[in-house]
């Protein structure tokens, strides 16, 4: 194998154009070398602008195609399962986006079908990878903050003002907040607590239908260590905001934009003694782009053989928590 690993993006859309197909690009084990959208036309505009040798109007032509290693499925998601399957069948390793499929069944077909195929299958969680999200983990294990009491992470931000229509389509999308950015509230969590969700009650706003999906999300959750867990989301907001808290007998952690690379971060950390506010400070944490660094880790995760940072079995964890939200 070559010692670049050369991609495919299958969902060639204004996500793909502005944060995969650059951070593919720059990664220095990764080599984009096709793009697909349902317009062949579009795709071999989209092929010239970036510099992509392949241009493909069909997901089947671009995963046969013998020169592609691995695929990153940014299509809406509606499409992962498929894109998952059809990749792994032509025995090419797959990135999907989140939420990693529309329910737990396709997830774990997903799953099943990459491990049999011995393809390696990663989920676009790139939020855990966060140099931030590290600290904060090391801090919780360190015992800090004693014994954490409560957990929670808020996303929000402006659908109305997206391109991606079909967000609000439960028919394409799956969900709606809950889906698209509830998720990474979702995963963050389980990563930092190490631990797992075993009890989820939702409130949902509008109630979702055959063909809408909810704009605002609340999921209270319970871990399987007792820690309860709140995580809220919404598509109607006047700005986009994230945050992420974690409140421990000792003290609290607490960083915005936490779903943030690129820029320096501060992990907010309060201390108490007493009933009192004894220690607050910040540390300014050096975040990088994070979709360049899943693209490079999961590079060399293929070139090595070893195991990927956020394999299929973690989305289809996520997913089952998402299904059941949705029965809200």
């Amino acid at each position: 194998m070559a010692q670049k690993i050369r991609y495919g993006i299958l969902g060639f859309g204004n996500f793909a154009e502005r944060i995969i197909a650059p951070a593919i690009q720059a990664s220095p084990n990764s080599e984009l070398i096709a793009i697909q959208k349902r317009s062949l036309t579009a795709a071999q505009e989209k092929a010239r602008a970036f510099q992509v040798p392949l241009a493909f109007d069909s997901a089947e032509q671009l995963v046969h195609h013998p020169e592609i290693d691995a695929v990153f499925s940014v299509s809406a998601v509606v499409r992962h399962a498929q894109d998952t399957i059809a990749a792994a069948l032509a025995g090419k390793h797959v990135i999907v986006e989140k939420p990693m499929a529309m329910n737990a069944a396709e997830a774990e077909r997903m799953v099943n079908i990459c491990r049999s195929r011995n393809v390696k299958l990663m989920v676009g969680h790139m939020v855990r990878l966060s140099p931030l999200i590290e600290r904060m983990k090391e801090y919780i294990h360190s015992g800090l903050i004693g014994k954490v009491e409560f957990v929670k992470a808020e996303y929000m931000y402006d659908a109305r003002l997206s391109l991606r229509r079909w967000m609000w389509d439960k028919r394409i999308a799956g969900g709606g907040a809950a889906f698209d950015i509830g998720v990474h509230c979702l995963d963050t969590l389980r990563y930092l607590l190490d631990d797992e969700v075993v009890s989820v009650k939702s409130q949902l706003a509008p109630v979702p239908t055959e063909t809408s999906t909810e704009q605002t999300s609340l999921m209270a959750l319970t871990f399987s260590q007792g820690t309860p867990a709140s995580v809220y989301c919404s598509f109607v907001s006047p700005f986009r905001r994230s945050i992420i808290e974690v409140i421990g007998q000792d003290g609290v952690l607490s960083a915005e934009n936490f779903t943030s690379g690129n820029m320096t971060l501060p992990l907010k950390i309060v201390l108490g003694n007493n009933g009192m506010q004894s220690e607050t400070r910040e540390d300014l944490v050096p975040v990088p782009n994070l979709y360049e660094k899943e693209v490079t880790l999961f590079s060399e995760s293929i070139l090595n053989n070893t195991a990927v940072p956020v394999p299929g079995e973690e989305g289809l964890k996520n997913q089952r928590v998402l299904d059941e939200a949705m029965k809200a």
